[in-house]
């Protein structure tokens, strides 16, 4: 079938640009632009297989080492998405019997801080009414607003900001010695607590935002990385009690820094064999990602995994329930470390140190 010279044109670029943007993907390097690639495999794929279809239709000799390469992406991509498709086992298993006293349920949501629609955020939480509540890019005026969950929710930590960067945590369940960390740098808070669940376990809670790589203020993912291995070794050193992480990790579940988080940390993916639960861009369809997450420790089993419906942020909430089970482990498997890990953990930290030195790791202005 004889193409156009203008359609062949855009069946090449249609090839040549998940080709390039996987093959900048690989490098460890930090920068944006390197970074960038490791959001979109879905869309990369899907325009490599489009690309090499039309090519492949025009029959052209010259055409097939595009070709080729087009097949070689979209194998490339599919394989670090796969794991979040029905095709793939489910890591975490879901409960057989719901118990009450052993249960919590996480209400996961980035605001946005310019967002005036308060109310729709509130109405979700009361809808859900979660025991537990992790809200970021929370200012003064969000903080403001937020304040009617203290009437259910007696137990709060809060650390507003106006940098996008602020967080709260409001909680029906005993907090026990929370406190604000600045894990990597010192505008970027973190909050760390235990939490007793109503049947009297304790578990450990991390809500974390850290600040992602981002062209617009030539922002590299060296402190976003750093952050997310203090976290993923501290959690790793210590397995012996529950744990869960939440929070706008600014990074896809399927990218390198998140893939070294679950395996030095040892936690477990729920949304693994059960879907991607895009919440980002919530006004942009075409180009949505993975980028609130909810980890938890092997002592946990499935209630339920939910996006929420919109709430005039650019992120949808993600809400969760999980169950305590102590034998949990013995029916699922959790993430273990390979070879090098710790080296490439140990380089995620001293590139962040490099980039503090020289002011590399804060935005521009």
């Amino acid at each position: 079938m004889r193409q156009s010279k203008w359609l062949r044109g855009v069946l090449a670029a249609s090839c040549a640009l998940p080709v390039a943007g996987t093959l900048l993907s690989l490098t460890r390097r930090p920068h944006w632009i390197f970074r960038m690639w490791d959001f979109p495999r879905v869309q990369l794929a899907a325009l490599a297989a489009i690309g090499g279809l039309g090519l492949s239709i025009g029959g052209r000799r010259r055409d097939r080492p595009l070709v080729a390469a087009a097949g070689a992406v979209i194998a490339w991509q599919l394989s670090h998405i796969h794991t979040y498709t029905r095709f793939h086992r489910r890591t975490v298993k879901r409960v057989r019997k719901r118990d009450a006293e052993q249960c919590i349920t996480v209400l996961m949501t980035n605001v946005r801080m310019e967002n005036e629609r308060h109310e729709l955020v509130l109405e979700t939480i009361a809808r859900e009414d979660p025991d537990v509540v992790l809200a970021v890019e929370v200012d003064a005026r969000w903080d403001e607003a937020l304040t009617p969950l203290g009437q259910r929710y007696p137990y709060s930590v809060r650390h507003p900001r106006d940098n996008w960067y602020g967080m709260v945590l409001y909680s029906k369940l005993e907090l026990i010695d929370p406190r604000i960390e600045f894990l990597v740098q010192d505008d970027i808070p973190s909050i760390q607590t235990r939490l007793r669940l109503r049947s009297g376990v304790e578990l450990t809670l991390h809500g974390l935002h850290p600040r992602p790589p981002e062209p617009i203020r030539n922002q590299p993912s060296s402190p976003r990385d750093a952050e997310l291995v203090i976290v993923g070794r501290a959690i790793g050193d210590d397995r012996h009690g529950p744990t869960i992480v939440a929070g706008d990790l600014n990074d896809v579940a399927w990218s390198p820094t998140s893939e070294l988080f679950v395996r030095l940390s040892g936690l477990l993916d729920p949304r693994a064999g059960r879907g991607f639960y895009n919440t980002y861009n919530a006004n942009n369809p075409l180009f949505r990602y993975p980028l609130d997450h909810v980890f938890h420790s092997n002592h946990f089993k499935l209630v339920r995994i939910e996006r929420q419906p919109w709430v005039g942020s650019d992120h949808f909430p993600m809400l969760i329930e999980l169950q305590y089970e102590p034998h949990a482990a013995e029916e699922q498997d959790e993430s273990h470390e390979k070879p090098g890990d710790q080296h490439e953990a140990q380089a995620r930290l001293e590139q962040e140190a490099h980039d503090a030195a020289t002011g590399a790791d804060r935005p521009r202005e």
